[in-house]
């Protein structure tokens, strides 16, 4: 059996994140999910700072998921669809370009961008 998280922190930040997704349903959920991104493309930017030779791999691997899902959930009646499965897509393919190459100034681009798009909403 695998342990809830490796840091009580962790466990509690999972769970309270649980509790939002659990309630929410479609702008806010797609708004949590760019929160989520942009925390963990945070965390891969320290990560970085802290350690340019290691390769961030789990807040990366977190953003292009949840970018991958968000891509995947545009609902087909928004009159902006294509766009933003474009745009999503596009972010999740530079953040898995970043999983093998990192890159700290493509991986501020993208949370930049993910920030802008929050602060619209």
């Amino acid at each position: 059996m695998q342990m809830l998280s490796q840091t009580p922190t962790a466990a509690y930040r999972r769970v309270a994140l649980d509790a939002r997704i659990e309630g929410a349903a479609g702008a806010a959920l797609a708004r949590i999910c760019l929160e989520e991104a942009v925390a963990a493309l945070g965390q891969a930017l320290a990560a970085l700072d802290r350690q340019p030779a290691r390769v961030p791999h789990e807040p990366l691997a977190r953003a292009q998921a949840i970018a991958v899902w968000l891509a995947g959930s545009v609902d087909p009646a928004h009159p902006l669809r294509a766009s933003l499965v474009q745009f999503y897509g596009g972010q999740a393919s530079a953040i898995r370009a970043c999983v093998t190459a990192p890159d700290a100034s493509v991986i501020a681009r993208v949370r930049d961008d993910f920030l802008d798009l929050l602060e619209a909403a």
